[in-house]
């Protein structure tokens, strides 16, 4: 029931995440139809454990279909815990947040974290979630090829394709301030077979 509760938990925080940063977005594009959007990729998998390196801190597990995937385990707790055979379920999610908001303020990034681990004792479970957010003013913007070159707060100028879901992209305009939120999170259990 214990670790239940905890995998709610963190399942809780992901969608918080994305619920924000999904907000923020609606909220913005959606007042006077500024152009904006989200574009969000979840995978979610099941693995079996192959093998568990203590000393790299590393667990090889077999994906489905037969491939195997490396998983950095720097930051868990309970490595010793995790057995070859063990289940392991894993869930990456990108997301990808663009709007626009008029402002006078300069270009700026910021970068967020989140990690929530399993309480000592328990199977390792955790969550670990990096948020970047660039602020970049319109240099120009290719309306065919959906794409907009942004000068960002160091003065460098970077080139980005705006997925359908961004709504409105014809209206952005040279001057306008674009915001684009980079969230990425993975949501591990370890289960016994």
């Amino acid at each position: 029931m214990k670790k239940s509760w905890q995998m709610f938990l963190l399942v809780l925080l992901a969608g918080a995440v994305t619920y924000m940063t999904a907000a923020q977005v609606k909220d913005d594009a959606v007042k006077g139809e500024k152009p904006g959007g989200i574009v969000v990729d979840v995978v979610k998998w099941t693995g079996t454990v192959k093998a568990v390196d203590a000393q790299a801190k590393t667990v090889t597990v077999e994906r489905p279909g037969g491939k195997s995937a490396t998983i950095n385990a720097k930051n868990a707790r309970n490595l010793d815990q995790v057995k070859v055979g063990d289940k392991v379920n894993i869930q990456f999610t990108d997301e990808l947040a663009l709007f626009v908001r008029k402002s006078d303020a300069p270009p700026a990034a910021t970068e967020a974290q989140v990690v929530q681990l399993a309480p000592k004792g328990e199977k390792p479970a955790g969550l670990m979630a990096k948020t970047i957010e660039l602020t970049g003013s319109v240099q120009s913007i290719d309306s065919k090829n959906r794409t907009i070159d942004l000068k960002g707060p160091a003065g460098n100028v970077r080139t980005y394709k705006a997925d359908k879901a961004v709504k409105n992209f014809d209206q952005i305009r040279k001057g306008d301030q674009v915001v684009l939120r980079f969230t990425e999170s993975v949501a591990l259990s370890v289960v016994k077979p």
